[in-house]
């Protein structure tokens, strides 16, 4: 039997780059925008909760991008994709929107992104988000599946979770102590290095 190629899929903010929310609240002083999907795991309920922060206290998508446009890859990110790119095909599947992300794309070389999209109004107020596909990151994982892909899957948060059950390998990093303590049946790595050294055992058919 032919040997299914493997694909890797990875979050974004927390596993390549910082979270920018947490940023943007310490640029801000705002410590209700620190809030993540490490936090909050009802996504819905999280974004509200920011469009009305940002709306109480006047603040413009202008205002958001100008906090990323200073922002730099986690230390070795790029390192990792680099060599990653020798070994599998891969993408990152966020929760996050085109018009935060493209500053950060750059700074990892341009790899393929899958998100969602921010929607303003005249005054470049942020009013509300959509949604590229409901559970998009699981159904990315299904399709790629459906395509004799056999999938690996990296992720941080409680938004992650869905992803990483259904792909055939599920690697938590740099998770909360919350969400190892929810979901033990991941494997935890905190390094580059060591989710280096998983991916090359399952490509090596190392089981």
């Amino acid at each position: 039997m032919q040997q299914r190629i493997k694909f890797l899929v990875m979050d974004l903010e927390g596993v390549l780059v910082p979270e920018v929310w947490i940023a943007f609240a310490e640029k801000t002083g705002i410590k209700e925008l620190r809030l993540t999907t490490r936090d909050i795991a009802d996504y819905d309920q999280l974004m509200r909760h920011r469009l009305r922060v940002l709306k109480e206290n006047s603040l413009k998508l202008a205002d958001i991008q100008e906090v990323i446009a200073g922002m730099e890859p986690l230390p070795g990110a790029n390192e990792y994709l680099q060599w990653l790119r020798q070994k599998c095909q891969f993408a990152i599947l966020s929760d996050t929107f085109y018009e935060f992300a493209a500053p950060l794309m750059r700074k990892l070389h341009h790899p393929t992104l899958l998100c969602n999209s921010l929607v303003c109004d005249d005054q470049d107020n942020i009013i509300d988000y959509k949604m590229r596909q409901l559970d998009g990151k699981r159904h990315a994982v299904l399709a790629l599946k459906q395509l004799n892909y056999e999938v690996m899957a990296m992720g941080d948060s409680f938004n992650d979770i869905a992803m990483l059950r259904e792909a055939e390998l599920g690697i938590l990093f740099r998770p909360s102590e919350l969400v190892i303590k929810q979901y033990p049946e991941f494997q935890v790595c905190t390094e580059y290095q060591q989710v280096m050294e998983i991916i090359e055992k399952e490509i090596s058919g190392n089981n």
